[in-house]
């Protein structure tokens, strides 16, 4: 491991990725057993988050509590940063109190910062630029569901966003094909792009990226959107959907897929738009399990952090 953050994804190498997603499904059937271990105890993981949230900070408390730690959250308005503190001295500042810290937050470069300058493990829990925790439980739930990687094709549709660039990144680590159709306004980051093909060719993984819908999607084993507007883009609602409406993720498109096609989200889902009802509540919809998943990956994942910091 480079370093005992996780703010890209990258920062595991590619065996440490793959015995990471195969220990949170070993966790997840402990906990299912009632074995949790208590590992954090004596623990306190710091949760500053200046988005809204419902699953990261849920399914973070919960899973640290489920190990014996303990929570402190904050949000924006409740430190100094929103008087003008710098990152740098909240950072130093924090390391002297918690074993952890997770953040979700806008910039990227606000995660690095906290990185840099704190001596405790910084999670990323979500910036405009990645959402490493949504793809590490992504990539889990699709190891459950076909028990292996091997020639899998991943399609994503839609926006251009976070999602995809850590699906990218990761899935590229991980030796899975990632095909992405997006509006050519909304492609996603080229330098996030250029650095998960860099990591694709010594993993074997196919990226890429087009408008072309009908072959991102054939024989896909996975389909994912996300919303089309995300938080900080409201301004932009109606020519979003002008631009993403004809990358609807319906049953029509599902037939252009593998026929044991599985449909994901990360969630929160705008019904009717990025995806039709039929699709999200259908028998091949495994959001759900995804939305499970994020907590068991992080416990497994502030573990490992834990572990290494030492």
């Amino acid at each position: 491991m480079k370093n005992c953050d996780y703010l890209i994804g990258d920062e595991l190498e590619p065996d440490e990725l793959t015995d990471l997603i195969d220990s949170s499904i070993q966790e997840k059937k402990l906990f299912k057993q009632g074995k949790s271990n208590k590992i954090l105890k004596d623990k306190t993981i710091g949760l500053l988050f200046e988005k809204q949230s419902t699953r990261t900070r849920v399914s973070f408390e919960s899973g640290i509590y489920q190990l014996g730690g303990n929570t402190v959250f904050l949000s924006q308005n409740m430190t100094q940063l929103s008087r003008g503190e710098s990152v740098e001295d909240t950072a130093r500042v924090l390391s002297l109190y918690l074993d952890a810290l997770v953040v979700r937050t806008f910039k990227q470069k606000t995660v690095e910062k906290l990185g840099l300058h704190s001596t405790i493990p910084i999670i990323n829990g979500l910036t405009d630029l990645h959402h490493p925790c949504q793809a590490l439980a992504d990539y889990m739930t699709l190891k459950e569901q076909f028990k292996s990687y091997k020639d899998m094709k991943i399609s994503y549709l839609g926006d251009g966003n976070n999602v995809l660039h850590s699906l990218l990144i990761l899935g590229a680590m991980l030796g899975i094909n990632i095909h992405a159709a997006c509006p050519k306004e909304l492609f996603p980051n080229e330098a996030v792009v250029k650095h998960a093909k860099k990591i694709a060719k010594s993993t074997g993984s196919d990226i890429t990226i087009s408008d072309d819908i009908e072959s991102t999607c054939s024989e896909a084993m996975a389909i994912y959107t996300d919303v089309w507007v995300s938080m900080g883009d409201e301004e932009e609602k109606d020519f979003r959907t002008k631009l993403l409406s004809p990358f609807q993720v319906n049953e029509k498109l599902f037939k252009l897929t593998h026929k044991d096609a599985v449909f994901m989200h990360c969630l929160p889902a705008h019904r009717g738009e990025e995806v039709t009802n039929d699709i999200l509540d259908g028998k091949r919809s495994i959001v759900y399990k995804q939305a499970e998943n994020r907590m068991h990956c992080q416990k497994t994942l502030l573990k490992f952090l834990l572990r290494n910091s030492k």
